[in-house]
């Protein structure tokens, strides 16, 4: 059904591969596979960047649409089909689409899944999918730090030995530290979207079911057992990108209210330009003219014998 799919990755993988060969590399070699899968996973999000802006911009408007939201919540809170009915009319007048935020995630999920069956394809010797049989035998035997590129943890060690390794156990723990680097990162880019959400929206209804998947994420590192040293290069390579990219991206368009962010006149660069500016305020603006003090002349006591009129009864 995705074989078109795995036939584009596959081919465009190898060609990679021939490229990484022309400049000098070995093109037996786990440096040269290696860095094909990094470079296909880079080439991949470079072309995912303009959606990446755009799930961003998705979320700012969400975040201004949040009261209004809310208002419907509250108003139509016994009538769940009337305040679908109502969210869905308002983000289209926002010009919203809730599912942007998802993208990316979801564009990611075909090409690491054709990538997984390229990669279990070379493992069991078949050339298909862009590779010839030079090829796939190439990658097959190709070792990055005494792991095969093609072999799994819970490959046998005789599986291990013939797809190269020189040391089954070694492999293995190899694979072990890839699958614990790849939970680790895969937690800290969740942890830091949730961050960015938490500041964004902090009464997000999702949001506890966010922090329960962001707190396991580390068991991902688990499914890495079953995956190819080449998918969890593609894997780690994909978490690291995303966590740049969000770094920087993040910076250039801070939360409303946070350092940096220009809410209410407040100059952005944070707390040494804010302060600068309203010096430099202060210094410019006028003094004030100084007001002429008014005097109340208060009415003079007079002695106790006037008080009454004058006489003595």
């Amino acid at each position: 059904m995705l074989d078109w799919l795995y036939n584009i990755v596959g081919w465009t993988l190898a060609r990679i591969h021939e490229g990484l060969t022309f400049v000098g590399l070995n093109p037996d070699s786990g440096w040269a596979w290696g860095l094909s899968i990094l470079l296909l996973t880079v080439l991949m999000r470079l072309l995912m960047v303009p959606l990446f802006v755009k799930q961003m911009n998705t979320q700012r408007k969400m975040q201004e649409i949040q009261p209004k939201i809310m208002k419907l919540r509250e108003r139509y809170k016994h009538d769940r089909e009337r305040l679908n009915r109502e969210s869905m009319k308002l983000y289209q007048e926002s010009g919203t689409n809730p599912i942007m935020g998802c993208l990316p995630l979801l564009l990611q999920m075909p090409v690491f899944f054709a990538l997984f069956n390229v990669l279990r394809s070379v493992a069991e010797g078949n050339a298909q999918y862009g590779f010839s049989e030079e090829l796939a035998d190439s990658a097959r035997q190709a070792l990055i730090f005494e792991a095969p590129i093609a072999a799994q943890f819970n490959s046998s060690p005789e599986e291990l030995l013939a797809l190269g390794a020189s040391n089954a156990v070694l492999a293995k723990a190899v694979i072990a530290i890839a699958c614990v680097i790849m939970g680790t990162t895969t937690f800290l880019t969740m942890r830091q979207s949730i961050k960015r959400s938490t500041a964004q929206m902090p009464d997000n209804p999702m949001m506890q079911t966010q922090k329960i998947m962001m707190y396991m994420a580390p068991l991902f590192g688990l499914f890495g057992l079953m995956m190819p040293v080449g998918v969890l290069v593609y894997w780690v390579t994909s978490n690291v990108w995303t966590m740049v990219q969000q770094h920087f991206l993040y910076k250039n368009q801070p939360t409303p209210g946070a350092e940096g962010a220009k809410t209410d006149g407040t100059p952005s660069g944070g707390p040494a330009k804010g302060m600068l500016g309203r010096k430099k305020a202060a210094e410019s603006a006028p003094e004030p003219k100084e007001q002429p003090k008014i005097e109340r002349r208060q009415p003079k006591k007079q002695p106790r014998s006037k008080r009454g009129g004058g006489g003595s009864r």
